[in-house]
């Protein structure tokens, strides 16, 4: 079976999605494309050479015969209303994070799905599809360092752009370290903190960075990760697990050593799309291969809506000072892991 996908969004993921379920996937094809700006569309179907409607309304596109399944590409905004609106037609719906602007909206999600009755909802957190997490997971799973103790943890960027705030190093870019953690451990964070160190010369006039979240999970787990967006020197991604027997490191992305010009170096990686392609793709022909198999799998509509509340209580974290509470109803049955 062919999985016919119609995508909702042509903005730089949303393409980078389409050419990989057109060429570098299996078992899907595009059928149908949306975007608010329709000769933006039109662009991309042509430049990809590939046979896709272009629909004027997303929610015309969601509800076409021809669709099977959904990708939600498009501004965060507008992702609740799509992925509300797939579930309504009954179709499975991959939605890019966040999965709603919201916490509530998240939980209108949840409980339109949960209505529904069986999963249709898989949230694009590409993290846990990334080959150096699957080894972290498997050493801690394994016992190979005993109990988790400690995370240590960094999520560094080069640089951001001017419409870049203080709250956005939460909603943005921890927002991955939120869902990949809980995962590793298997567990959800019952507090939070924000602190904020002496801020970088390189950092725009109304960012606060670097800062420091504080996390604490429900088994007592301990966390701290650094968000560094102005860092200059690359894209940087750090994790180490200390256990009680050992510690675990995140693997470094492979890149060739030189010895050259006197000095022995590695190169570092600048750009996001770059360090996890590989995770993405993986990612999203699981979604295929689970849809088309009559189930879905992944991230879960319960995991962005416990991230966006995490989130939420961490925003409230860097405005207070404080040491703020995250509070989260039990996890229902449907959403438990297979």
């Amino acid at each position: 079976m062919t999985l016919n996908i119609g995508v909702i969004g042509t903005g730089a993921i949303g393409q980078d999605h389409i050419r990989r379920c057109s060429f570098a996937l299996s078992g899907a094809r595009v059928v149908a494309v949306n975007d608010i700006n329709q000769d933006q569309a039109k662009k991309v179907v042509s430049d990809l050479g590939i046979a896709a409607e272009v629909y004027a309304d997303a929610h015309e596109l969601i509800n076409a015969a021809n669709v099977d399944a959904i990708l939600v590409t498009s501004w965060g905004p507008s992702h609740e209303e799509f992925v509300l609106s797939a579930i309504r037609a009954g179709k499975p719906v991959f939605c890019e994070k966040p999965l709603a602007v919201t916490a509530q909206g998240c939980k209108n999600i949840v409980d339109a799905e949960m209505a529904f009755g069986r999963r249709l909802v898989q949230v694009g957190f590409m993290r846990p599809y990334d080959q150096g997490y699957r080894a972290l997971k498997a050493a801690i799973d394994g016992g190979r360092i005993g109990e988790p103790l400690m995370i240590h943890a960094a999520h560094r960027n080069a640089r951001v752009g001017q419409a870049y705030a203080t709250d956005m190093a939460i909603t943005d870019t921890l927002i991955h370290e939120i869902n990949v953690l809980g995962w590793l451990l298997d567990d959800h964070y019952v507090s939070a903190q924000v602190i904020f160190p002496r801020k970088s010369s390189k950092a725009l006039a109304h960012l606060k960075d670097p800062q420091i979240v504080l996390l604490e999970t429900a088994r007592g787990t301990r966390i701290d990760v650094e968000v560094f967006v102005n860092c200059q020197y690359g894209y940087d991604i750090q994790c180490e697990v200390v256990g009680e027997t050992g510690i675990a490191r995140l693997p470094e992305p492979s890149s060739v050593q030189l010895r050259s010009e006197a000095k022995l170096s590695n190169e570092i990686l600048v750009d996001w799309k770059d360090r996890f392609i590989a995770a993405y793709d993986v990612e999203l022909q699981a979604f295929i291969d689970a849809v088309v198999a009559g189930r879905v799998g992944g991230p879960s509509a319960w995991d962005g809506y416990t991230a966006a509340v995490t989130a939420d209580a961490c925003v409230a974290a860097q405005r207070s000072g404080k040491v703020e509470p995250i509070e989260l109803p039990e996890r229902p049955a449907f959403y438990a892991p297979a």
